[in-house]
């Protein structure tokens, strides 16, 4: 079989499959006849053919497949308005330390978050196939270890962990968060051409607080709480502060009455001594 109809070959299996595609898996189309140095350069040279189109091809972790260019993303939503699901800042930070910090325990994931997390929040991420249990850490109770999976290398179009960005970064943190709701977006779109009775994508867990909204909610009351006290503390001294000046102005009235009286009392003892003189 001669280069151009082996790229052929390569090319139709790679737009039907609906999975990512090994070596190995398209080594079988030519029953083994072909090394994989021989097929790598093949692939290659399709993304050269492919490069100036819309649709790229693109080496994953699970392998090989054709997708979409991201430019392309406003014009494939026209297509299919409706929106994925969103995932909350709670799954998705869950889901960031799991993949950084891998493999960790629930324990982990709560001490570096700083709050409980939901059940339904790590079976979600389990179910949608980003996440799962490769063992359990030699302690007691023996928790499971967290860990990401292949699906999620290839929902994020990485080839390896490697290859994730820096966190450091605020805008590799959208970007990531970004290409996993992207993710999400074809799938729905694939699910929507898909015959009906496929199981809908599980509902977001409720009932976990975020630490951030927590603490500002906490620092709100207690500012509130501080003016509170500060406005009581004030009325009350502004209260006692009357209440001594009227106690003042009280005593200095009764000394100016007594010295009156005072004053009286001597002049008219005065004035009767000078009437009783001979």
């Amino acid at each position: 079989m001669n280069t151009v109809d082996a790229k052929r070959v390569l090319e139709t299996a790679l737009i039907c499959a609906p999975q990512p595609v090994t070596l190995r898996e398209l080594r079988s189309l030519f029953d083994d006849v072909l090394g994989s140095d021989t097929l790598k350069d093949l692939l290659l040279d399709l993304q050269k053919d492919w490069a100036q189109k819309g649709v790229e091809l693109v080496q994953v972790a699970s392998g090989w497949r054709f997708q979409s260019r991201p430019e392309m993303r406003v014009y494939l939503d026209r297509l299919h308005p409706e929106k994925p699901p969103r995932y909350t800042r709670a799954t998705l930070e869950t889901l960031a330390i799991i993949a950084y910090r891998q493999p960790v325990t629930r324990g982990d994931i709560e001490d570096i978050r700083g709050v409980t997390v939901n059940s339904l929040l790590i079976k979600q991420l389990e179910d949608r196939g980003w996440i799962e249990v490769i063992g359990h850490r030699e302690t007691v109770g023996r928790p499971s270890l967290f860990a990401t999976t292949r699906q999620f290398l290839d929902d994020l179009g990485l080839q390896s962990l490697d290859q994730l960005p820096m966190l450091e970064e605020p805008e590799s943190q959208q970007s990531l968060f970004k290409a996993l709701e992207e993710s999400d977006a074809q799938e729905l779109a694939a699910d929507e051409a898909a015959p009906a009775g496929d199981a809908p994508l599980p509902e977001e867990p409720q009932g976990e607080t975020d630490a951030t909204e927590s603490d500002g909610a906490d620092a709100a009351m207690a500012a509130d709480t501080a003016q509170a006290d500060t406005a009581d503390l004030s009325d009350a001294a502004d209260a006692a502060d009357a209440a001594d000046a009227a106690d003042a102005a009280e005593t200095t009235d009764t000394t100016d009455t007594t010295d009156t009286a005072d004053t009286t009392d001597t002049d008219g003892a005065a004035k009767q001594a000078e009437e009783g003189k001979p």
